[in-house]
């Protein structure tokens, strides 16, 4: 632990015995949302997951900030999931907003990180900003 400031574990979007095993390891949480519809049900599902973690494997594990992902600033739905999630999880939103991007979608594909694959994209910048906010509220 006291080699690294912080160890990032990117877990699969379910629920299953990795993600489990990922939380009972781990101090705290940066939860992705996509700012679509079913994203906010699979959120009440990770979060019954979370307090079955804390009760019974890691009761010191606390979300550190939430992470509003794909965003599109065109649909009415996408604002209404920022305000949703701004209501339930207040100052633990971060406040840099991952959007749509095709760089973005694009660069997995290539096995790239945003960063090397395109670092003039807006994909790009906002990750860059979304990793000084995270390191100025550590």
């Amino acid at each position: 632990r006291d080699m690294y400031d912080f160890v990032l574990i990117d877990c699969p979007p379910s629920l299953g015995h990795l993600t489990i095993n990922a939380f009972t390891a781990s101090d705290s949480i940066l939860i992705p949302v996509q700012c679509e519809y079913y994203a906010l049900e699979g959120l009440s599902q990770l979060l019954n997951t979370i307090r079955l973690v804390q009760k019974h494997f890691n009761p010191e594990l606390k979300i550190e900030g939430v992470l509003l992902t794909m965003y599109d600033a065109r649909t009415n739905l996408g604002a209404e999931v920022v305000e949703e999630v701004r209501k339930y999880f207040r100052e633990k939103v971060y406040d840099t907003i991952i959007p749509r991007n095709v760089r973005l979608s694009e660069a997995p594909s290539h096995g790239l990180p945003i960063i090397d694959y395109d670092i003039r994209s807006k994909g790009a910048e906002v990750y860059q900003a979304l990793a000084k906010e995270v390191l100025e509220n550590e």
